[in-house]
């Protein structure tokens, strides 16, 4: 399987000549939804989500379809009848040849006055690849390589180092990184990857890997 990490959230994976793309948000790029066989978007939040960007994938391809919860299903579905299905926590599905588990159902508290929203994470093929959204939902399998959210205004440097122990990857690629300065960059790696237990990687926006 081919990884492709774009800007922030947003990962596309390729097998066998189809394309899953992962939270083509408003911080990735323009086109990062574009050519994909199936999308998968986590939450409703504009830097996971942005409706134009997935309008314009549906449309330049009419076999493309959406995978999502409900928040975000409402806002697009009427548009696309029957290519825009709604998941939630234990639900397993197969999009564009790839076998995919959903993991978790509440965002990450942001602060306790900010109500919580729902979220949910994506097991594919057996746990080649976890991507948890905005959580750090533990799933209950093995996973190979974790999309590793490593900088956000809901958690700090602590938390997402035990997140990389409790999860127990083969290896960790950094997403949720659109905030993150060069500056701040050499500090997280070092700490995670000295603590973490794991292999913990990076790859610049448009850089692959084969996982």
């Amino acid at each position: 399987m081919k990884l492709t990490k774009m800007s922030h959230a947003c990962v596309r994976l390729e097998k066998d000549g189809q394309t899953l793309v992962l939270d083509p948000g408003g911080f990735s790029e323009e086109d990062a939804a574009l050519g994909a066989d199936a999308i998968l978007v986590t939450h409703e939040h504009p830097d996971h989500f942005d409706e134009g960007r997935l309008r314009a994938a549906l449309a330049a391809d009419p076999a493309t379809e959406i995978w999502t919860l409900g928040s975000v299903a409402e806002q697009i579905s009427a548009a696309f009848p029957g290519r825009v299905h709604t998941v939630g926590h234990g639900d397993t599905f197969t999009a564009a040849g790839f076998d995919v588990q959903v993991h978790g159902e509440l965002h990450a508290v942001i602060h306790p006055d900010i109500p919580r929203i729902t979220n949910v994470g994506y097991l594919v093929d057996g746990g080649k690849v976890f991507h948890p959204g905005d959580a750090l939902t533990v799933p209950d399998h093995a996973v190979e390589t974790l999309m590793l959210p490593v900088m956000a205004p809901w958690s700090k440097l602590s938390e997402v180092i035990d997140y990389v122990r409790e999860v127990g990857p083969q290896r960790a690629y950094d997403i949720h990184d659109a905030l993150l300065t060069d500056l701040a960059r050499p500090i997280y790696d070092g700490q995670i990857g000295a603590l973490g237990g794991t292999d913990h990687l990076r790859l610049t926006p448009g850089e692959s890997a084969e996982v």
